[in-house]
């Protein structure tokens, strides 16, 4: 096993981001009038639950105790709600919707990538962190359509 470390604060910030991105997609979720563009976003909640879900599954084998993946903690969840609100007040149209789910995403994708270039881990964990950037790029080319 590779330096036990790095594998749990990968899987930690790979789960925080997995819960972000899911935080995000319910904030804008209620927003969302185009019917197409719902559906996306409702499948891209799916895989990043999925991405959660493998890292909940295989965290328990590199913990030493009952300790959980770490996830959004309230005040950056409570302050992503806030830009969300903010920045959709006089505007909730699906190409600005878009927009603020784009630039998230694109923020995990960094955080992503500089764990798999950065972080010496195990081959399953490194699985899931590839699942995850990919999953996002997928994402970005989508959401790019409403903009």
């Amino acid at each position: 096993m590779k330096n036990k470390e790095n594998n749990i604060n990968v899987l930690d910030e790979l789960n925080k981001g997995a819960c972000m991105g899911m935080d995000a997609i319910q904030f804008v979720l209620s927003k969302v009038q185009e019917e197409d563009f719902k559906k996306l976003l409702e499948k891209q909640y799916q895989k990043y639950e999925e991405i959660s879900e493998s890292i909940n599954e295989i965290y328990p084998e590199y913990v030493d105790n009952d300790k959980e993946p770490h996830e959004t903690n309230p005040v950056t969840k409570a302050m992503t709600w806030y830009g969300i609100q903010m920045k959709t007040v006089t505007d909730h149209s699906t190409s600005k919707l878009a927009e603020l789910l784009l630039q998230g995403t694109n923020m995990g994708i960094i955080e992503g990538r500089k764990l798999l270039n950065h972080k010496d881990t195990d081959q399953r964990i490194e699985a899931i962190a590839k699942k995850y950037v990919s999953m996002q790029e997928n994402s970005v080319e989508e959401l790019k359509k409403y903009l």
